[in-house]
């Protein structure tokens, strides 16, 4: 018996999941991008570094900003990437199916 889902239901398994999926990564491969820049492991003048670094900048800085007016300064430590990552795990987790259900 195949599973039919309503338009709702469609729209978040084949949308919203796979875009916070997405995200995860991008925030993931932002951190080690920085880690390795400051660590002077890779050239941030490289052109392809560059691009990368502005690709995953511009899609999670306007998520990390807010994140960082409300946390605490730690010194030189950023726990912002963190937290988005536990929001999108928590959305995951809890609101994706919450939205199966009500949808």
């Amino acid at each position: 018996m195949p599973l039919e889902l309503s338009f709702g239901q469609a729209l978040v398994v084949y949308f919203l999941n796979p875009i916070l999926g997405l995200l995860w990564i991008i925030v993931i491969v932002g951190v080690i991008l920085s880690w390795l820049i400051s660590f002077n492991v890779v050239n941030p003048h490289n052109q392809f570094v560059g691009m990368i670094w502005r690709l995953t900048n511009s899609i999670t800085e306007p998520l990390l900003g807010p994140i960082r007016s409300i946390l605490p300064n730690l010194g030189g430590m950023d726990f912002s990437p963190v937290v988005l990552l536990l929001l999108i795990s928590f959305a995951q987790g809890y609101v994706v199916p919450m939205l199966m259900r009500v949808l």
